[in-house]
């Protein structure tokens, strides 16, 4: 492809994601994502920081939209019911696109560094739903364990959703785990 073709950024995410499945995130080096993406190593980094960023550029988007989404639950709604609404656009944002995400899984469980990261970006998500829930009344410790309890069910619907065929939405599998959760709390 011609550099100047469109949509550099999507073209380098799939190129990166390609790369790190083939070959592990450590040996992808920029030059050759960009070299994929029929791109210069230089308008990769107009759209990514460093290579890492290829994986986690949604996060801030993704913390803002269940904020807001906890932020939008009606003002009589329980905790569980804001939570399930925050759950609810968490399984819209991170459940579009099974195989990607199936892929990006891959990728960040096999690197420590990357896992990492992703841990941070989790507790960074669940500290702003505490703060959220905080601010619609809910006191301590209550407020930071529904967050808590929201951020496990992401985590484990999500690597369940990952895991299977893809055939049954995030959305359901998401109501399950927090059903289960609830069960067993």
């Amino acid at each position: 492809m011609g550099r100047w073709e469109p949509d550099a950024r999507g073209r380098l995410r799939r190129a990166a994601m390609e790369l790190y499945v083939e070959r592990g995130f450590e040996q992808t080096t920029v030059a050759e994502i960009a070299a994929r993406a029929g791109v210069t190593a230089r308008t990769f980094f107009r759209h990514f920081a460093d290579k890492r960023e290829v994986l986690f550029a949604g996060s801030a988007q993704l913390q803002d939209a269940l904020v807001q989404a906890l932020d939008a639950a009606p003002a009589g709604a329980t905790p569980r019911e804001a939570v399930a609404a925050v759950l609810d656009v968490a399984a819209q944002f991170l459940g579009g696109h099974h195989g990607h995400s199936r892929a990006r899984h891959s990728v960040i469980t096999a690197n420590p560094e990357l896992r990492e990261r992703e841990l941070i970006k989790m507790a960074r998500l669940t500290a702003a739903l505490a703060d959220g829930l905080r601010r619609r009344g809910l006191p301590e410790p209550d407020a930071t364990l529904a967050a808590e309890a929201a951020g496990v069910v992401v985590r484990v619907a999500f690597e369940r959703w990952v895991a299977g065929p893809g055939d049954t939405g995030l959305d359901t599998v998401m109501r399950e785990t927090l059903g289960r959760l609830l069960s067993v709390a």
